[in-house]
């Protein structure tokens, strides 16, 4: 059992403390409070970014201190909406919300993975019709174990997890939520994740 905060209680945040739930962990959901938020990861040794990535940085930033020698596990993406809501460019083009993270937090290891598909498959990978993949981005390699040991409570499979290295890596994953409008608008509001076939 691990302790772990959520921070956000939205579609994202919810699937994902009842998943952790379910699989014996003990989870607190912050709410959006600066004090609760502070006392949930003070209180974690994993915390979940699950806020909205438009306002992750300046939300996170406020609880370096709570942060301070925890896994940041980040699932969100920084993307700025075109008129139908849906993400129509980036916020941190050359860089990630993961990189400005770990940036703006040095004493926090930042994990980022679960943000290219949509919400339901982080909870429910094997309901796809084909394996999905999962990617993993951080520069603290146990902090990456760790975070895959949470995937895999997930239902992630293990070999349907790839380590792509670095944080730096993360440019690239988030870089991926500009084919979500595409594959929405052809597809419909289904279920989907980059997989990547060998």
């Amino acid at each position: 059992m691990t302790k772990i905060a959520v921070l956000g209680n939205g579609r994202v945040g919810g699937s994902l403390s009842a998943a952790l739930s379910r699989a014996g962990h003990q989870v607190t959901v912050a709410d959006r409070s600066p004090g609760a938020a502070a006392d949930a990861a003070r209180a974690a040794r994993i915390v979940i970014n699950a806020t909205p990535g438009a306002g992750s940085l300046e939300r996170l930033l406020a609880l370096r201190e709570a942060l301070e020698g925890k896994i940041l596990m980040d699932v969100s993406n920084a993307t700025v909406d075109g008129p139908d809501g849906l993400p129509a460019d980036l916020i941190y083009p050359g860089s990630s919300l993961g990189r400005q993270l770990q940036e703006a937090l040095p004493g926090t290891r930042v994990v980022k993975t679960l943000n290219t598909m949509l919400y339901t498959v982080m909870t429910a990978p094997a309901a796809l019709s084909q394996s999905p993949t999962a990617f993993l981005s951080g520069d603290d390699e146990e902090a990456k174990q760790v975070v895959q040991g949470l995937l895999e409570d997930l239902g992630w499979q293990r070999d349907w997890i790839t380590d792509l290295g670095g944080i730096e890596t993360a440019q690239a994953v988030e870089a991926a939520v500009l084919f979500v409008p595409h594959v929405m608008r052809s597809g419909g509001f289904a279920p989907f994740a980059v997989s990547i076939a060998r």
